[in-house]
């Protein structure tokens, strides 16, 4: 990141944070969620906030906060890509840069299950709330749902979720609920990205709250795609679609459609893997 820019950021945090709320009041809203192709393509951009640094074979490919906003903010510059989900971290240095003008902006919630400790399934809303996100005129909130039978945690993570749709809905902002079935393998959290127990936590995380209207799911791209999504009438977005291969699978006549951010970014030139890798 050229320095001028980093000193944007630091001044402003420094010497005047009243700064990120001015720059959030004079973002540029997008005329619509999914943009002029009816596809949404976001950047993740909540990792880091879970303890989540490494990326491939990059064990702390995330861990330079500079080298991550330059990426992602080239990124977010090309065709094709329309928003980023973060943390207030990461969205407010990105609102500093100007950065987030006619871009899908959606604020995670819950990162208290930090990766790797033993209380990773009490998924606590330690980011974002319901309240912030609409006075900062964002789109939505993002939430982790996992669900683990033998954790008796997951009960009051789903609690706080279906409290957070509800206040989401209550304010008409996107609750995107990313539900996976997990179990505890040599000490470990695994996802389980089987359809049938993908097909479970879809049913689950579709009646969270006091009305679903508002509600998407955020969806990994896994076998049997079409039968997954045929488990709920919810929008579905297709997560994680890294790679060229991945997008043949992820194009299927289901939930909203995704552009792999490799189309996006090489319409420009750019090399998308090396941004993948870090998000």
């Amino acid at each position: 990141m050229r320095e001028d820019r980093l000193r944007t950021i630091l001044t402003a945090r420094t010497s005047d944070p009243g700064a990120i709320t001015v720059a959030a009041a004079r973002r540029r809203r997008p005329t619509s969620l999914l943009g002029d192709h009816g596809r949404l393509m976001m950047i993740a951009a909540d990792h880091s906030a879970r303890g989540m640094l490494s990326a491939g074979d990059r064990p702390m490919a995330m861990a330079d906060r500079a080298d991550l906003l330059e990426r992602m903010s080239l990124a977010l510059s090309r065709p094709g890509v329309d928003g980023v989900l973060g943390t207030a971290d990461v969205i407010e240095d990105l609102l500093l840069l100007g950065a987030l003008d006619d871009k899908v902006v959606i604020g995670s919630m819950n990162r208290g299950g930090l990766a790797g400790t033993v209380f990773e399934i009490d998924d606590r809303f330690t980011g974002y709330d319901a309240a912030a996100i609409a006075r900062m005129g964002f789109d939505g909130g993002k939430m982790l749902l996992r669900i683990d039978p033998n954790d008796p945690a997951t009960a009051d993570t789903m609690q706080a979720c279906a409290r957070a749709v509800s206040d989401l809905a209550g304010r008409g902002l996107i609750a995107m609920v990313e539900p996976f079935i997990v179990h505890r393998v040599d000490g470990r959290v695994r996802n389980d990205t089987s359809p049938e127990a993908m097909m479970l936590a879809l049913t689950i995380a579709s009646g969270l709250g006091t009305t679903s209207a508002y509600t998407w799911l955020k969806v990994p791209v896994v076998r049997d795609m079409e039968r997954v999504m045929a488990a709920s009438t919810l929008p579905g977005y297709d997560s994680k679609t890294q790679f060229a291969e991945d997008v043949d699978q992820a194009e299927g006549p289901f939930g909203l459609r995704i552009e792999s951010i490799l189309r996006a970014v090489r319409e420009g030139g750019f090399d998308g893997r090396a941004v993948l890798r870090g998000w």
